[in-house]
């Protein structure tokens, strides 16, 4: 068991404290936008999905998923600060997340008819190609609650054509059903356009009273072809029930599809789990309280603190088996159960580090710790167990002595190591996440099934300190180039603009907001999220082999 060294004395130290007076403001600021993305289009637009006689999104996924039980939302905040010029897209006008149906996890997808008529903008489409990614890659049932207009038209140049717009959901439909993976769809209002082929390539369909099936509605069949028909006629639930077939289920309201997809949700047979996930034992509380993260871990990133404890109150029983543990410290790496799953951890260590009279800043890779890092990666992939990375991480080391060192070859090798692992990765961002770092310690591009952030967490090529005065550099050299010579007070308003600038980036709902990071989290309920991302893992019992190509020695 990891043994603390933080003492009872300690949590009424000022430190301590000011750490857990910032997270509560932080976390305050969070919720805060938290609530206002839950209000979708606003109050107004739910009053008129009422009028309807129709619920919101967020009103049917709490009908659908078992009494009692939670719904872990996933890019809650895309779209966030975006398309201000079009009213916004809270939430991407999309809802989705994973919960259980049935006693079983699914994922599901609802379109927020509160914004836009829940029309497709180009954020929209990235959040449900990623929802499905994320069922495909571990095997997760899905659910689509379909009320969408269709493509946002003003931005259809951006929805529209590319590999990962629009297109790209029904391949995913088509590849998911393909691998046997369950896919039910409700439409409970607008349907129309190329929007239509998502319901119907999935393998049941369900359509409620008053909803609209079509390629094209009646005002568009009337200018395309000079043809008057009326919604229902053209794609009403009960023609599509008795005449086209196109629907399974033909449902009266809302509530009765809700019900029904339960039921058919409770018909399909068991899933085969993962072969680490059948060495599960029964989980252990840590044996310390998480609310200590908020006093061990600055918000702002400002002070060290040791990667241990944080480990400490996140694995079950705080036992940690440590691999290395005297070699290459600026990374930890080790084994541990996570709610009675086996894992493999890979963290950042954040504590300056004296030895053999050197002294190692935390946060940075340097060589020795890469070569242990890979090496490790390589023995949980031999293990077949999931990998935990938690990211803090500046980057590599730089310099005369870490180059001689050969800190590119052994960098590349990690790397290579992240890139190839077929295990299961999950990322979690504690603090910052800076240039190559992030690609080590697999970042977005390097396929993590979940990747999470705290609050505290910024993502970017490097620091909002580093980058104001690279940038001002730039600047300076441009205005001398013309002939302007900018005084110190210049300089110094220069500066401090060109780092608030940067820095607004740096905000985690910034990377969330693009689905750079698939949620944010709070501390203390990072242990409960990460061991429900495992269950979900679980449900991929495929095997890969591990192949490493061309490996830097």
């Amino acid at each position: 068991m990891i043994e603390t060294k933080l003492r009872s004395e300690d949590r009424e130290a000022p430190t301590f404290k000011a750490n857990k007076d910032a997270w509560v403001s932080l976390i305050s600021d969070f919720r805060a936008s938290l609530e206002q993305i839950r209000l979708g289009g606003g109050k107004k637009a739910i009053e008129r999905q009422h009028a309807r006689g129709r619920l919101t999104a967020r009103e049917r996924i709490a009908r659908l998923i078992d009494p009692g039980s939670e719904f872990d939302e996933l890019m809650s905040y895309a779209g966030w600060g975006m398309y201000e010029e079009w009213g916004g897209a809270p939430g991407g006008g999309t809802v989705t997340g994973m919960g259980k149906i049935a006693g079983r996890d699914w994922m599901i997808v609802a379109n927020d008819a509160t914004v836009k008529a829940g029309a497709f903008f180009p954020i929209t489409a990235k959040k449900v190609i990623r929802a499905q990614t994320i069922a495909l890659e571990n095997r997760i049932p899905t659910v689509y609650l379909v009320d969408s207009a269709g493509v946002f038209l003003p931005l259809q140049d951006e929805v529209f054509p590319d590999q990962d717009d629009f297109g790209r959901i029904f391949y995913l439909n088509a590849r998911m059903s393909a691998l046997g993976i369950p896919q039910i769809s409700a439409i409970m209002g607008n349907c129309v356009a190329g929007g239509a082929y998502l319901p119907v390539m999935t393998d049941t369909l369900l359509m409620t009273e008053g909803s609209g099936l079509y390629l094209a509605g009646p005002a568009l069949v009337k200018a395309a072809i000079g043809q008057e028909v009326t919604s229902e006629e053209l794609g009403g639930a009960r023609m599509h029930a008795e005449i086209s077939g196109t629907v399974d289920y033909y449902e009266p309201t809302d509530e009765a599809a809700l019900e029904r997809i339960r039921s058919l949700a409770a018909a399909y047979a068991a899933p085969e789990v993962a072969p680490w996930a059948k060495e599960r034992r029964h989980p252990v509380e840590p044996h310390y309280p998480a609310e200590d993260l908020f006093g061990l871990v600055s918000p702002d990133g400002a002070r060290p603190y040791d990667v241990r404890e944080v480990i400490a109150r996140l694995v079950d029983g705080s036992e940690f088996l440590e691999y290395k543990k005297a070699y290459g410290e600026t990374l930890v790496c080790g084994y541990a159960r996570l709610g009675g799953f086996p894992v493999g951890i890979v963290a950042n260590q954040r504590t300056v580090i004296k030895k053999g009279g050197r002294i190692e800043v935390g946060g940075v890779i340097y060589a020795e710790a890469a070569d242990k890092a890979a090496r490790f990666i390589l023995e949980v992939n031999q293990r077949f167990i999931p990998l935990l990375f938690l990211q803090d991480v500046t980057g590599f080391m730089v310099g005369k002595e870490s180059e001689q060192r050969g800190i590119i070859r052994r960098g590349a090798k990690l790397v290579n190591a992240v890139s190839n692992s077929v295990v299961p990765k999950i990322s979690l961002i504690l603090g910052g996440t800076f240039g190559a770092g992030n690609y080590a310690m697999a970042g977005r591009a390097y396929s993590p099934r979940f990747y999470f952030a705290w609050p505290s967490a910024k993502y970017a090529v490097m620091s909002g300190a580093s980058a104001a005065k690279t940038l001002l550099e730039v600047e300076v050299a441009k205005l001398e180039r013309q002939g302007i010579t900018p005084t110190d007070q210049d300089l110094k308003e220069l500066y401090e603009r060109i780092k608030g600038r940067y820095e607004e980036t740096l905000d985690p709902r910034y990377a969330a907001a693009r689905l750079w990071v698939d949620e944010i989290i709070y501390p203390h309920e990072t242990r409960a999220r990460l061991i429900r991302a495992l269950q979900a893992c679980a449900l991929n019992p495929v095997r890969e082999e591990m192949k490493i190509g061309v490996f830097q020695v």
